[in-house]
């Protein structure tokens, strides 16, 4: 088709006659102008016709063609999780992302992770590559799924998402469907299984415009594509798959994103089951098409036996994570009544034309062969086999791992820990205290659980989480604050569990989750140098000694693990034990003598016995809840970040709501309950804290 735009009336040939007048040149340069344009429109209409005349005569009429928009060329990003060495290859992760690249048209790559690797290959590839290192992990570095998608969904500059896993090469056939699909006029989401490649003796040329052999002689796409496939083994096939959908700011599906881990099985399947399910877009299966292959099996390169720091093992307790979210979430582990999908439309190619047809299931398991295919060589559907592993998963998740694992994995290079404490009705302040704690990259915590609902709840949240087993029952859910039995009952946990650590080898700063951070205080803490307890002060008059009777918060301190701390922690637990009060008292009367007998300055006291100086934080650095008024201010950030505090502490103040209350109002909150994420600098905020004001006694199920 000819642009009428890109003609003009030839010029006058050198000793020619000019028309008479510039009214006849302009009637001249009309009508060919119109002669061109009724051409196109003749040429477009008959193409057009005959385009139709070939879908409808296909299988007999049963293809269809959709709706065509804009022709443009689609912005295409493409998001991928690199997994470091050794469950992942950095050799073939750059394999991959060099295709992505080499792929036609306006493409560009998002590595998501903090990883070296990433990083590494982004310094190699150019600006088109760029690493995002804002996205949700476990602690154990795997990221989770429903962070990565909504990082996606966030792409403002981006009209086409793709999700694919970090070691599968991609062919320019997966732009050209995009490109085509593009034309929908409709929201639309696309899975396809990559095929899984044994061998792959093939490498792209310097320049990444085309793939040649070790002999250096170019290889045709054509070639790649008949390259002989393996099926995958059920228990890894979801890595294989694909995904792509348009408008990436609209909703996916209706319901909740479960917090599923990323790689370790089910939750691309469980994605593509609940788009297809809640019909709010169209589906298109192109697993007919070959858009990528993976050139290993995941099979021989997935350690089983060590994780990223090679000290926790992995593997099956996190598949069992992602086992459990798929069969309490959405529908997919359910028997739904058999029913024609109205949305759900097979791909094939034929020809350079794309072909569209009405199917009723998706044909993944085409590419997949199950356990019981291996076992007797039968066959089977691979969502029947799975449908029953999930529905015989016990509907509970528990980390394998003893607290002297956990202070391996998380303690800094000083043996050094973060400690926090909740129970079930503060575990929305949990999440809120661990997602500013990861915004401060700071990873050397681990997390008590109260009940067994907070254990699991922080399983699924990828917490470094142990259950207190002599912790107390029937924990309140609204009437937990200070000075209710439930709360003297409840504080009495920590200082056992704080001694436990001490014991093995490990230094303690303990926090309540209510205390919001806004730096990390441990190299402060730490420099206080040894046999000192650096402990928060609940003193509120501006003025005068700040470690008067009964103002050491056993809710924010620092011990380190050597003998006079230890002894002290023990004197305050059997001082606890004893008391019908709760633990704080107990600190203040062992450590600075009952009335204060044993205070040497106005923020200091020396414990006699075991000659342990006990030193009343700054409050400018450490405020409590009703020091200067902070809470009360117009902006809390500003003017606690002008003071040069670490913390702050939501204190004095009773209930749970009147504390949730203030702390979301001031907008040091940096959770969202309803996705289950934390909130990033790509997260709409705004829009989270009006929501906040509707739903913010509203409790989240687990």
């Amino acid at each position: 088709m000819l642009l009428t735009s890109h003609h003009r009336c030839a010029p006058p040939r050198r000793g020619g006659r000019r028309p008479r007048s510039g009214v006849a040149d302009l009637a001249g340069c009309l009508l060919l102008l119109a002669l061109v344009a009724a051409a196109a429109v003749f040429c477009l209409s008959s193409s057009s016709s005959r385009a139709r005349s070939r879908l409808q005569h296909e299988d007999g009429g049963s293809r269809e063609t959709l709706p065509s928009g804009s022709g443009a060329t689609p912005r295409v990003t493409i998001f991928s999780a690199p997994r470091p060495a050794p469950e992942g290859s950095p050799a073939r992760q750059e394999l991959a992302v060099r295709s992505w690249l080499a792929l036609p048209g306006n493409v560009s790559v998002v590595l998501l992770g903090a990883h070296a690797s990433s990083l590494a290959i982004a310094g190699r590839l150019g600006r088109r590559v760029t690493v995002d290192a804002a996205i949700d992990s476990a602690f154990t570095g795997t990221p989770f799924f429903h962070s990565i998608v909504a990082r996606a969904q966030a792409a403002s500059d981006s009209d086409i998402c793709v999700l694919v896993d970090a070691e599968i090469i991609l062919l320019p056939e997966i732009v050209n469907a995009l490109a085509h699909l593009s034309k929908v006029d409709r929201d639309w989401f696309l899975v396809a299984m990559s095929r899984n490649i044994t061998e792959f003796h093939y490498q792209l040329a310097d320049n990444g415009s085309h793939w040649v052999q070790a002999d250096g002689k170019t290889v045709s796409f054509r070639k790649l594509r008949e390259i002989p496939a393996d099926k995958w083994a059920s228990e890894s096939s979801d890595k294989g798959l694909i995904v792509a959908w348009n408008s990436p700011s609209s909703p996916l599906h209706a319901g909740v994103l479960p917090s599923f881990l990323y790689g370790r099985g089910a939750h691309n399947r469980w994605l593509a089951h609940e788009v297809l399910s809640s019909e709010m877009r169209l589906v298109f299966d192109a697993s007919g098409l070959v858009l990528g292959f993976y050139p290993e099996s995941f099979s021989s390169m997935y350690d089983m036996s060590a994780s990223k720091s090679g000290r926790l093992p992995a593997g099956s307790w996190e598949y069992s994570v992602n086992c459990h979210l798929a069969a309490i979430y959405g529908s997919y582990c359910y028997q739904l009544p058999r029913r024609h999908s109205t949305v759900l439309h097979k791909v094939v190619k034929q020809s350079e034309d794309y072909l569209f047809s009405k199917a009723h299931e998706l044909t993944l398991s085409d590419f997949v062969i199950s356990k019981k295919e291996k076992a007797h060589g039968g066959g089977g559907s691979l969502r029947r086999n799975e449908n029953v592993c999930l529905s015989g998963h016990p509907h509970s998740s528990n980390l394998p791992y003893s607290l002297s694992m956990l202070l391996e994995h998380a303690a800094d290079k000083n043996r050094s820990v973060v400690l926090g404490v909740a129970g079930v009705s503060y575990r929305d302040m949990l999440m809120n205290w661990a997602c500013r704690l990861r915004h401060l990259r700071v990873t050397n915590f681990i997390v008590c659980a109260l009940d067994h609902e907070t254990y699991e709840f922080s399983v699924l949240q990828g917490l470094p989480v142990l259950r207190d087993p002599l912790s107390p029952k029937n924990v309140s859910f609204d009437d937990c604050h200070f000075g209710t039995k439930c709360f003297q009952q409840v504080t009495k946990v920590k200082s056992r569990i704080v001694l436990e650590i001490l014991k093995l080898g490990y230094n303690v700063l303990l926090s309540d989750v209510d205390v919001y951070w806004f730096d990390n205080p441990m190299p402060f803490l730490y420099s206080l140098g040894p046999a000192t307890f650096g402990a928060q002060s609940d003193e509120y008059n501006e003025t005068g000694p700040i470690n008067l009777p009964r103002r050491l918060n056993s809710g924010f301190y620092f011990a380190r693990s050597d003998n006079a701390t230890i002894t002290a922690m023990q004197m305050i637990v059997k001082h606890a034990s004893d008391s019908g009060l709760s633990e704080q008292p107990s600190f203040y009367d062992v450590m600075c003598g009952k009335n204060g007998t044993n205070r040497i300055s106005d923020d200091k006291c020396l414990e006699p016995n075991t000659n342990l100086t006990v030193v009343f934080l700054n409050r400018d650095l450490f405020p409590n809840g009703a020091y200067k008024g902070l809470w009360e201010k117009h902006d809390v950030q500003s003017t606690c970040k002008k003071l040069g505090c670490f913390i702050i502490h939501n204190n004095w103040i009773n209930g749970r709501k009147k504390k949730l209350r203030r702390q979301m109002s001031t907008g040091l909150w940096d959770y969202d309950p309803t996705s289950r994420l934390c909130l990033k600098d790509w997260s709409d905020r705004g829009s989270f804290r009006l929501m906040g004001q509707f739903h913010l006694f509203e409790d989240t199920d687990r």
